[in-house]
Order: C-alpha cells, then structure tokens, then sequence
C-alpha cells in the first residue's frame, strides 16, 4: 500500500471500525511523523503503521514510531528478529507478515504478537513460493500457536468468511482500498485498476524481490530484461528510477510501476473507505447467516 495509504485512508478505515494501517514505506521519517500526527487527530481509535523493514532508514522509522507512541506496528519484508524486542519492549503490539511457514516460525520465536499469511494473489511484494491464500492459511495455522490473519486476494465479505473458514482471526485488506476516496493514489492509477480485468497482473522480478504488477511498458521492460538474464544489479536500477512514486502517486500509467492484487479483476467503483467497511461486513454477515442453513447431502 505504499503510496495508497496515509492518514486520511488509516483514519477513515479505523473510523469506520476496521484497524487503519499508515503505509510507511513510501515516507521519510519526518512525512510519517506528520502522517502519525494527523491520524492522531483525525481518529481516536486504535490505528498503526506498516514498517517495511528492508528500507535504509528503518531506524529513523523506528525512533519515529517510538517517539509518536505508536500502539501497532505490522512489519514486512525483513527478519522480524531485528525489530521486534525493541517495538515490544516499548508497549507496541508487533504484527509480522510472511508467505510461508518456516517465516512464520521464525517470526513466531522472535515475539511477534501475530503473523499475516499473505498468499501470492496479493499486491505488491510477495513470497517467492506463489502459495495461494487458500493454501497457505491452514498451512500458517497450523504450524503457529499465535493468532493468524489471511491476507491475498481478500476484497469481500465472502473471501473474508472464506479466510475465516480456513482457520484464520481476521483479514487484511490492501487493494480493495487503494480505490478508496480517501487512498493517495492518483485517479489515473485507481481508474487503471478498475480497467484490470483477469490475467492483467503477474508476479515478476522473482530473481530481485517477488512483486505483483499490472501490465504496462514498464511491464513489459522487465519481462524483456528478464528474458535477457539481466542482472540483479541491472533490475534495481530500474526499479529504483521512482517507478513506484511515478506511477501510483503520479499517475504515469505507462512508465510507472502499477502494484496491484488479483482481486482487482473484481473492484468495480470508487467509494469511500467507510462504505467499502460497511459492505464487506454486511456481505460477511450474510454469508454466516447463510451457513447456518447450509446442509451436507
């Protein structure tokens, strides 16, 4: 959700009873300090921030947090052993996401108060073993005594039941909201989202670091380059042209790198986050009164 989530969408997600997330990895220490600020004004329900733990200046990020008095704080992208006393030892309930069992473990023995198990349907970076959210989640359950959130391809009231079924807590939702009124993406961006149609995104750049992207000319760079055997060092360097930045924040469609879930093929209009709340748990709701009627031949 970098680029897509700041304070207006956390606030709006945790005002309308979900957990509103800040998406920190596209900030600099002193932009998610105001982030922080603002959400702070904005909301006086629980809310955290998403902490890539891959980018250079997580520290900067950290003593933020801490010194925000930041409650909840959901990492990504890194070895949770690194962080995670420090966050807890400071009073922060420590979400870790993984897309495999052995991570979740290891996540597990660091600390963590919780894992997200983020099947390969999902946006952005993802887990190099492509195991669907269906798959992954009983895995996940299974080998972890601590609480268990499904994430991957979740933007409905069905899928939420569904990841509930499976054994999972609860759910984390990121590309159903990146076509919120309130999400900083550019409409440019969010209108190309609700053009994508089945087979439009792909996990690419599984030599680098995995991530799923909507197809474009910058798409399609990386598909040739990777063709070519390009080199890990010639891969970086094209993603760290601002690609993100451009395209999602921007709204350079052709250029810019489009980070982007399955579930996108789905999303239809853009609303306010405080609706798409209200009929992801409507829809929930129905499906678990439907259950109660559902019997086995």
């Amino acid at each position: 959700m970098i680029w897509c989530s700041g304070w207006e969408l956390a606030s709006a997600v945790s005002n309308a009873g979900g957990l509103g997330l800040i998406g920190s990895g596209s900030m600099y220490p002193e932009v998610l300090a105001g982030h922080i600020r603002k959400c702070k004004a904005a909301t006086d329900k629980p809310f955290g921030v998403n902490l890539p733990l891959l980018y250079p200046e997580v520290d900067k990020q950290i003593k933020v947090i801490l010194d925000e008095g930041v409650k909840i704080v959901f990492t990504s992208a890194g070895n949770p052993q690194t962080w995670t006393r420090v966050l807890k030892d400071n009073g922060i309930t420590v979400v870790h996401v993984i897309a495999n069992a052995k991570f979740a473990k290891k996540s597990e023995d660091a600390g963590v108060d919780a894992i997200v198990a983020e099947g390969f349907e999902a946006g952005g970076h993802n887990g190099r073993e492509e195991t669907t959210t269906i798959c992954l989640v009983p895995i996940i359950c299974e080998s972890v005594r601590i609480p268990v959130i499904a994430a991957g391809g979740i933007g409905s009231g069905r899928a939420m039941f569904a990841a509930l079924a499976l054994g999972a807590e609860g759910v984390q939702i990121g590309s159903r909201f990146v076509t919120s009124l309130e999400s900083s993406a550019h409409v440019n961006f969010k209108n190309r989202v609700l053009d994508a149609r089945e087979g439009d995104t792909l996990l690419t750049l599984k030599q680098l670091t995995p991530v799923r992207l909507l197809r474009n000319t910058f798409f399609q760079e990386v598909q040739e380059a990777e063709k070519r055997c390009a080199s890990t060092d010639e891969l970086t360097q094209m993603l760290g042209r601002g690609r993100a930045k451009k395209g999602m924040f921007e709204g350079n469609l052709e250029d810019g790198e489009l980070e982007i879930g399955q579930v996108s093929a789905m999303l239809k209009d853009i609303k306010p986050a405080s609706h798409i709340v209200k009929e992801i748990i409507a829809e929930f709701e129905e499906v678990r009164r439907q259950s109660n009627d559902w019997k086995l031949a």
